[in-house]
Protein backbone atom coordinates (compact mmCIF):
# COMPACT_ATOMS: atom_id res chain seq x y z
CA UNK A 1 0.00 0.00 0.00
CA UNK A 2 1.31 3.45 -0.96
CA UNK A 3 1.44 5.34 2.35
CA UNK A 4 4.29 7.88 2.10
CA UNK A 5 2.74 10.11 4.78
CA UNK A 6 2.19 7.40 7.38
CA UNK A 7 3.21 8.79 10.77
CA UNK A 8 2.50 12.41 9.74
CA UNK A 9 -0.09 14.18 11.90
CA UNK A 10 -2.14 16.97 10.32
CA UNK A 11 -4.36 19.42 12.21
CA UNK A 12 -7.03 20.62 9.80
CA UNK A 13 -8.88 23.83 10.61
CA UNK A 14 -10.15 24.36 7.08
CA UNK A 15 -13.72 24.26 5.82
CA UNK A 16 -15.79 23.78 2.66
CA UNK A 17 -13.66 22.64 -0.30
CA UNK A 18 -10.10 23.74 -1.15
CA UNK A 19 -8.65 23.16 2.33
CA UNK A 20 -10.53 19.94 3.09
CA UNK A 21 -9.65 18.60 -0.37
CA UNK A 22 -5.96 19.31 0.32
CA UNK A 23 -6.00 17.44 3.62
CA UNK A 24 -8.05 14.66 2.04
CA UNK A 25 -5.16 14.07 -0.37
CA UNK A 26 -2.84 13.80 2.63
CA UNK A 27 -5.19 11.33 4.33
CA UNK A 28 -5.30 9.21 1.18
CA UNK A 29 -1.52 8.94 1.38
CA UNK A 30 -1.52 7.77 4.97
CA UNK A 31 -1.42 10.94 7.09
CA UNK A 32 -3.43 11.09 10.30
CA UNK A 33 -5.70 14.08 9.72
CA UNK A 34 -7.50 15.54 12.72
CA UNK A 35 -10.27 17.84 11.58
CA UNK A 36 -11.21 20.42 14.19
CA UNK A 37 -14.84 21.54 13.91
CA UNK A 38 -17.28 23.75 15.79
CA UNK A 39 -19.34 21.83 18.37
CA UNK A 40 -22.90 21.17 17.23
CA UNK A 41 -22.30 22.52 13.73
CA UNK A 42 -19.14 21.25 12.10
CA UNK A 43 -17.98 21.97 8.57
CA UNK A 44 -20.53 23.90 6.50
CA UNK A 45 -20.65 21.04 4.01
CA UNK A 46 -21.94 18.54 6.58
CA UNK A 47 -25.49 19.67 5.75
CA UNK A 48 -27.36 20.11 2.47
CA UNK A 49 -27.04 18.18 -0.74
CA UNK A 50 -29.23 15.66 -2.56
CA UNK A 51 -29.57 13.06 0.24
CA UNK A 52 -31.51 14.55 3.19
CA UNK A 53 -31.11 11.41 5.33
CA UNK A 54 -27.35 12.04 5.30
CA UNK A 55 -27.65 15.80 5.78
CA UNK A 56 -29.81 15.27 8.86
CA UNK A 57 -26.91 13.31 10.40
CA UNK A 58 -24.44 16.03 9.37
CA UNK A 59 -22.90 13.52 7.00
CA UNK A 60 -23.87 15.13 3.69
CA UNK A 61 -22.51 13.76 0.45
CA UNK A 62 -20.45 16.90 -0.24
CA UNK A 63 -18.74 16.48 3.11
CA UNK A 64 -17.99 12.78 2.71
CA UNK A 65 -16.27 13.24 -0.65
CA UNK A 66 -13.56 15.44 0.87
CA UNK A 67 -13.39 14.35 4.49
CA UNK A 68 -13.70 10.58 4.73
CA UNK A 69 -10.71 9.04 6.45
CA UNK A 70 -10.20 11.99 8.81
CA UNK A 71 -10.75 12.11 12.57
CA UNK A 72 -13.29 14.63 13.87
CA UNK A 73 -12.62 16.68 17.01
CA UNK A 74 -14.97 19.44 18.16
CA UNK A 75 -13.52 22.57 19.78
CA UNK A 76 -15.00 26.00 20.36
CA UNK A 77 -12.13 28.26 19.34
CA UNK A 78 -13.97 31.28 20.72
CA UNK A 79 -13.21 30.04 24.24
CA UNK A 80 -9.80 30.26 25.92
CA UNK A 81 -9.99 26.57 26.78
CA UNK A 82 -10.74 25.58 23.17
CA UNK A 83 -7.85 27.64 21.86
CA UNK A 84 -5.51 26.19 24.47
CA UNK A 85 -6.43 22.65 23.44
CA UNK A 86 -5.95 23.50 19.77
CA UNK A 87 -2.50 24.91 20.47
CA UNK A 88 -1.62 21.80 22.47
CA UNK A 89 -2.60 19.57 19.54
CA UNK A 90 -0.57 21.71 17.14
CA UNK A 91 2.49 21.46 19.37
CA UNK A 92 2.66 17.74 18.55
CA UNK A 93 1.60 17.98 14.89
CA UNK A 94 3.65 17.93 11.72
CA UNK A 95 1.25 20.03 9.64
CA UNK A 96 -1.36 22.70 10.35
CA UNK A 97 -3.82 23.78 7.64
CA UNK A 98 -6.12 26.79 7.88
CA UNK A 99 -8.25 28.70 5.41
CA UNK A 100 -9.24 31.68 7.51
CA UNK A 101 -9.39 35.08 5.90
CA UNK A 102 -5.94 36.67 6.38
CA UNK A 103 -5.68 38.17 9.86
CA UNK A 104 -8.13 35.83 11.61
CA UNK A 105 -5.49 33.27 12.63
CA UNK A 106 -3.41 36.06 14.16
CA UNK A 107 -6.38 37.35 16.17
CA UNK A 108 -6.96 33.82 17.48
CA UNK A 109 -3.32 33.48 18.49
CA UNK A 110 -2.79 30.80 15.84
CA UNK A 111 -0.56 32.73 13.44
CA UNK A 112 2.59 31.16 12.04
CA UNK A 113 4.97 33.06 14.31
CA UNK A 114 2.99 32.07 17.40
CA UNK A 115 2.83 28.39 16.49
CA UNK A 116 6.44 28.05 15.37
CA UNK A 117 7.32 29.12 18.91
CA UNK A 118 5.68 26.00 20.33
CA UNK A 119 6.49 23.72 17.37
CA UNK A 120 9.73 24.72 15.64
CA UNK A 121 9.36 22.08 12.90
CA UNK A 122 5.75 22.76 11.94
CA UNK A 123 4.57 22.98 8.33
CA UNK A 124 1.97 25.75 8.44
CA UNK A 125 -0.30 26.00 5.38
CA UNK A 126 -2.54 29.00 4.78
CA UNK A 127 -5.16 28.71 2.04
CA UNK A 128 -7.07 31.82 1.04
CA UNK A 129 -8.66 33.54 -1.93
CA UNK A 130 -5.84 35.97 -2.74
CA UNK A 131 -2.94 35.09 -0.46
CA UNK A 132 -1.52 36.61 2.71
CA UNK A 133 -0.28 39.83 1.06
CA UNK A 134 -1.20 42.20 -1.74
CA UNK A 135 -4.05 44.73 -2.03
CA UNK A 136 -6.73 42.02 -2.39
CA UNK A 137 -5.51 39.90 0.52
CA UNK A 138 -8.33 40.80 2.89
CA UNK A 139 -11.09 40.02 0.40
CA UNK A 140 -13.14 36.83 0.65
CA UNK A 141 -14.02 34.84 -2.48
CA UNK A 142 -15.35 31.54 -3.74
CA UNK A 143 -14.55 29.50 -6.83
CA UNK A 144 -16.97 31.29 -9.17
CA UNK A 145 -15.74 34.70 -8.03
CA UNK A 146 -12.13 33.76 -8.78
CA UNK A 147 -13.23 32.32 -12.13
CA UNK A 148 -14.73 35.69 -12.96
CA UNK A 149 -11.63 37.61 -11.90
CA UNK A 150 -8.83 35.44 -13.28
CA UNK A 151 -9.75 35.71 -16.97
CA UNK A 152 -10.84 32.13 -17.67
CA UNK A 153 -14.48 33.10 -18.21
CA UNK A 154 -13.51 35.30 -21.15
CA UNK A 155 -11.63 32.45 -22.82
CA UNK A 156 -14.44 29.92 -22.36
CA UNK A 157 -17.44 29.64 -24.66
CA UNK A 158 -18.03 30.75 -28.23
CA UNK A 159 -17.22 34.26 -29.48
CA UNK A 160 -20.11 36.55 -28.60
CA UNK A 161 -21.51 34.31 -25.89
CA UNK A 162 -20.35 36.55 -23.08
CA UNK A 163 -18.43 35.23 -20.05
CA UNK A 164 -18.89 31.47 -19.47
CA UNK A 165 -18.02 29.78 -16.16
CA UNK A 166 -16.37 26.36 -16.07
CA UNK A 167 -19.06 23.94 -14.88
CA UNK A 168 -17.22 22.34 -11.93
CA UNK A 169 -15.52 24.29 -9.08
CA UNK A 170 -12.19 23.43 -10.64
CA UNK A 171 -10.25 26.26 -8.98
CA UNK A 172 -11.22 24.97 -5.53
CA UNK A 173 -10.10 21.47 -6.43
CA UNK A 174 -6.90 22.67 -8.11
CA UNK A 175 -6.12 24.85 -5.08
CA UNK A 176 -6.52 21.82 -2.85
CA UNK A 177 -4.14 19.82 -5.03
CA UNK A 178 -1.71 22.75 -5.11
CA UNK A 179 -1.82 23.02 -1.31
CA UNK A 180 -1.21 19.27 -0.89
CA UNK A 181 1.84 19.53 -3.16
CA UNK A 182 3.10 22.57 -1.22
CA UNK A 183 2.66 20.78 2.11
CA UNK A 184 4.58 17.71 0.96
CA UNK A 185 7.37 19.90 -0.38
CA UNK A 186 7.43 21.81 2.91
CA UNK A 187 7.70 18.58 4.91
CA UNK A 188 10.83 17.77 2.92
CA UNK A 189 12.14 21.30 3.48
CA UNK A 190 11.61 21.06 7.24
CA UNK A 191 13.69 17.89 7.19
CA UNK A 192 16.39 19.77 5.29
CA UNK A 193 16.56 23.06 7.21
CA UNK A 194 15.28 21.85 10.60
CA UNK A 195 12.90 24.76 11.12
CA UNK A 196 9.23 25.59 10.53
CA UNK A 197 7.94 26.49 7.06
CA UNK A 198 4.90 28.62 6.15
CA UNK A 199 3.33 27.91 2.75
CA UNK A 200 0.87 30.50 1.44
CA UNK A 201 -1.55 29.05 -1.15
CA UNK A 202 -4.03 31.30 -2.96
CA UNK A 203 -6.96 30.44 -5.18
CA UNK A 204 -6.12 33.28 -7.56
CA UNK A 205 -2.49 32.18 -7.86
CA UNK A 206 -3.64 28.66 -8.64
CA UNK A 207 -6.16 29.87 -11.22
CA UNK A 208 -3.55 32.00 -12.96
CA UNK A 209 -1.05 29.14 -12.95
CA UNK A 210 -3.61 26.98 -14.74
CA UNK A 211 -3.29 29.49 -17.61
CA UNK A 212 0.50 29.64 -17.53
CA UNK A 213 1.08 29.75 -21.29
CA UNK A 214 -1.63 32.37 -21.76
CA UNK A 215 -0.06 34.58 -19.09
CA UNK A 216 3.39 34.23 -20.59
CA UNK A 217 2.23 34.99 -24.12
CA UNK A 218 0.23 38.05 -23.08
CA UNK A 219 2.99 39.54 -20.95
CA UNK A 220 5.63 38.88 -23.60
CA UNK A 221 3.77 39.86 -26.77
CA UNK A 222 0.66 41.74 -25.71
CA UNK A 223 -1.58 39.03 -27.21
CA UNK A 224 -4.98 38.91 -25.55
CA UNK A 225 -6.85 35.58 -25.37
CA UNK A 226 -10.41 35.47 -26.65
CA UNK A 227 -13.25 32.98 -26.60
CA UNK A 228 -12.64 30.27 -29.17
CA UNK A 229 -15.45 27.84 -28.43
CA UNK A 230 -14.45 24.20 -28.70
CA UNK A 231 -11.46 24.78 -30.94
CA UNK A 232 -8.04 23.48 -29.95
CA UNK A 233 -5.45 25.88 -28.58
CA UNK A 234 -3.04 24.55 -31.20
CA UNK A 235 -5.11 26.41 -33.84
CA UNK A 236 -4.53 23.49 -36.18
CA UNK A 237 -7.34 23.26 -38.77
CA UNK A 238 -7.40 19.49 -38.30
CA UNK A 239 -7.89 19.78 -34.54
CA UNK A 240 -10.86 20.83 -32.44
CA UNK A 241 -14.57 19.97 -32.56
CA UNK A 242 -16.13 18.20 -35.55
CA UNK A 243 -19.79 17.35 -36.07
CA UNK A 244 -20.53 13.70 -36.75
CA UNK A 245 -23.71 11.79 -37.52
CA UNK A 246 -24.78 11.80 -33.86
CA UNK A 247 -22.68 14.29 -31.92
CA UNK A 248 -19.36 16.05 -31.61
CA UNK A 249 -15.91 14.49 -31.95
CA UNK A 250 -12.92 16.19 -30.37
CA UNK A 251 -9.88 15.64 -32.60
CA UNK A 252 -6.20 16.48 -32.28
CA UNK A 253 -4.27 15.96 -35.52
CA UNK A 254 -1.73 18.69 -34.95
CA UNK A 255 1.47 17.73 -36.74
CA UNK A 256 2.22 16.17 -40.13
CA UNK A 257 2.40 12.58 -38.93
CA UNK A 258 -0.91 12.80 -37.08
CA UNK A 259 -2.54 14.52 -40.07
CA UNK A 260 -1.33 11.81 -42.41
CA UNK A 261 -2.44 9.01 -40.09
CA UNK A 262 -5.84 10.63 -39.66
CA UNK A 263 -6.45 10.95 -43.40
CA UNK A 264 -5.45 7.33 -43.96
CA UNK A 265 -7.62 6.09 -41.09
CA UNK A 266 -10.80 7.85 -42.25
CA UNK A 267 -10.30 6.75 -45.85
CA UNK A 268 -9.42 10.17 -47.23
CA UNK A 269 -5.98 9.57 -48.70
CA UNK A 270 -6.99 11.99 -51.45
CA UNK A 271 -6.64 14.87 -49.02
CA UNK A 272 -2.92 14.15 -48.79
CA UNK A 273 -2.58 14.65 -52.57
CA UNK A 274 -4.38 17.99 -52.64
CA UNK A 275 -1.88 20.88 -52.97
CA UNK A 276 -4.11 23.11 -50.81
CA UNK A 277 -3.26 20.98 -47.80
CA UNK A 278 0.15 19.49 -48.58
CA UNK A 279 1.94 21.08 -45.60
CA UNK A 280 1.20 22.91 -42.36
CA UNK A 281 1.45 26.36 -43.94
CA UNK A 282 -0.96 25.45 -46.75
CA UNK A 283 -3.40 23.86 -44.32
CA UNK A 284 -3.48 27.03 -42.25
CA UNK A 285 -3.91 29.17 -45.36
CA UNK A 286 -6.79 26.99 -46.56
CA UNK A 287 -8.18 25.99 -43.20
CA UNK A 288 -11.85 26.66 -44.05
CA UNK A 289 -11.94 24.33 -47.05
CA UNK A 290 -10.08 21.65 -45.09
CA UNK A 291 -12.51 21.86 -42.19
CA UNK A 292 -15.48 21.60 -44.52
CA UNK A 293 -13.98 18.60 -46.28
CA UNK A 294 -13.21 16.77 -43.05
CA UNK A 295 -16.62 17.52 -41.57
CA UNK A 296 -18.41 16.11 -44.62
CA UNK A 297 -16.61 12.84 -43.98
CA UNK A 298 -17.20 12.84 -40.24
CA UNK A 299 -20.94 13.45 -40.76
CA UNK A 300 -21.25 10.06 -42.47
CA UNK A 301 -20.73 8.01 -39.29
CA UNK A 302 -21.41 8.27 -35.53
CA UNK A 303 -18.80 9.84 -33.25
CA UNK A 304 -18.04 6.52 -31.56
CA UNK A 305 -17.17 4.97 -34.91
CA UNK A 306 -14.61 7.69 -35.60
CA UNK A 307 -13.22 7.50 -32.06
CA UNK A 308 -12.51 3.80 -32.51
CA UNK A 309 -11.11 4.22 -36.01
CA UNK A 310 -8.77 7.01 -34.96
CA UNK A 311 -7.73 5.27 -31.74
CA UNK A 312 -6.62 2.28 -33.82
CA UNK A 313 -4.44 4.69 -35.84
CA UNK A 314 -3.03 6.33 -32.65
CA UNK A 315 -4.66 9.67 -33.52
CA UNK A 316 -5.99 11.49 -30.42
CA UNK A 317 -9.77 11.72 -30.67
CA UNK A 318 -12.76 11.29 -28.39
CA UNK A 319 -16.54 11.51 -28.53
CA UNK A 320 -17.93 14.15 -26.19
CA UNK A 321 -19.41 12.38 -23.19
CA UNK A 322 -21.44 13.34 -20.17
CA UNK A 323 -20.06 12.66 -16.70
CA UNK A 324 -22.45 9.72 -16.34
CA UNK A 325 -21.15 8.18 -19.55
CA UNK A 326 -17.49 8.53 -18.58
CA UNK A 327 -18.05 7.08 -15.12
CA UNK A 328 -19.62 4.04 -16.77
CA UNK A 329 -16.55 3.45 -18.95
CA UNK A 330 -14.31 0.50 -17.97
CA UNK A 331 -11.30 2.85 -18.12
CA UNK A 332 -12.48 4.67 -14.99
CA UNK A 333 -13.01 1.39 -13.16
CA UNK A 334 -9.56 0.20 -14.22
CA UNK A 335 -7.97 3.30 -12.74
CA UNK A 336 -9.78 2.96 -9.40
CA UNK A 337 -10.82 6.62 -9.26
CA UNK A 338 -13.62 6.06 -6.77
CA UNK A 339 -14.18 3.98 -3.66
CA UNK A 340 -17.39 2.62 -2.16
CA UNK A 341 -18.25 3.39 1.46
CA UNK A 342 -21.33 2.94 3.64
CA UNK A 343 -22.90 5.25 6.21
CA UNK A 344 -25.39 4.12 8.83
CA UNK A 345 -28.84 5.46 8.11
CA UNK A 346 -28.40 5.43 4.35
CA UNK A 347 -29.40 2.44 2.30
CA UNK A 348 -27.09 1.94 -0.61
CA UNK A 349 -23.52 2.59 -1.57
CA UNK A 350 -21.79 5.97 -1.46
CA UNK A 351 -19.01 6.63 -3.96
CA UNK A 352 -16.16 8.96 -3.06
CA UNK A 353 -12.95 9.92 -4.92
CA UNK A 354 -9.59 8.31 -4.29
CA UNK A 355 -6.08 9.35 -5.38
CA UNK A 356 -5.83 10.66 -8.93
CA UNK A 357 -2.72 8.61 -9.65
CA UNK A 358 -1.38 5.10 -9.11
CA UNK A 359 1.78 4.08 -7.28
CA UNK A 360 3.36 0.73 -8.05
CA UNK A 361 0.30 -0.08 -10.10
CA UNK A 362 -2.17 0.53 -7.29
CA UNK A 363 -4.43 3.29 -6.04
CA UNK A 364 -4.64 4.13 -2.34
CA UNK A 365 -6.45 1.49 -0.29
CA UNK A 366 -6.33 3.29 3.05
CA UNK A 367 -9.47 3.05 5.16
CA UNK A 368 -11.85 5.89 4.34
CA UNK A 369 -14.21 5.60 7.28
CA UNK A 370 -16.38 8.73 7.55
CA UNK A 371 -16.56 10.12 11.06
CA UNK A 372 -19.56 11.76 12.64
CA UNK A 373 -19.14 15.22 14.12
CA UNK A 374 -16.90 15.02 17.18
CA UNK A 375 -16.60 11.22 17.06
CA UNK A 376 -12.89 11.31 17.92
CA UNK A 377 -12.87 14.16 20.42
CA UNK A 378 -12.55 12.00 23.51
CA UNK A 379 -9.97 9.59 22.12
CA UNK A 380 -7.75 12.37 20.76
CA UNK A 381 -7.93 14.43 23.94
CA UNK A 382 -7.40 11.42 26.20
CA UNK A 383 -4.23 10.69 24.25
CA UNK A 384 -3.25 14.32 24.90
CA UNK A 385 -3.57 13.76 28.66
CA UNK A 386 -7.15 14.80 29.46
CA UNK A 387 -8.99 12.75 32.07
CA UNK A 388 -12.63 11.71 31.69
CA UNK A 389 -13.62 14.19 34.42
CA UNK A 390 -11.91 16.99 32.50
CA UNK A 391 -13.61 15.93 29.28
CA UNK A 392 -16.98 15.92 31.01
CA UNK A 393 -16.32 19.41 32.35
CA UNK A 394 -15.28 20.69 28.93
CA UNK A 395 -18.40 19.19 27.38
CA UNK A 396 -20.63 20.74 30.04
CA UNK A 397 -19.02 24.11 29.31
CA UNK A 398 -19.64 23.51 25.58
CA UNK A 399 -15.93 23.79 24.80
CA UNK A 400 -15.98 20.40 23.05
Amino acid sequence: MFQPLKGIRVIDLSQVLAGPYATYQLALMGAEVIKIEKPGEGDWTRTGGPLPELAEQRMALGFLGHNAGKRSVTLDLKTPEGLAIARQLMADADVFVENFKPGVAERLGLAFEALRGINPKLVYCSISAFGQDGPFSNRPAYDHVIQGMCGIMLTTGKPGDGPVKVGAPYIDYATGMNAAMAIMAALREVDRIKTAVHVDVAMLDTAMSLMASLMSTHLTTGWKPVQNGNEAWSASPSSGAFETADGILMLAANHDAQFRDMCMAIGREDILQDPRWENVAERHANWKSLRETLEKTFLTEPAMHWENVLAAAAVPAGRIRGLDEMLAEPQVAARGLTREIHVDGHEGTIHIPTMSFKANGENSTTDLIPQRLGADTDSVLRAAGYSQDKLDALRSAKVI
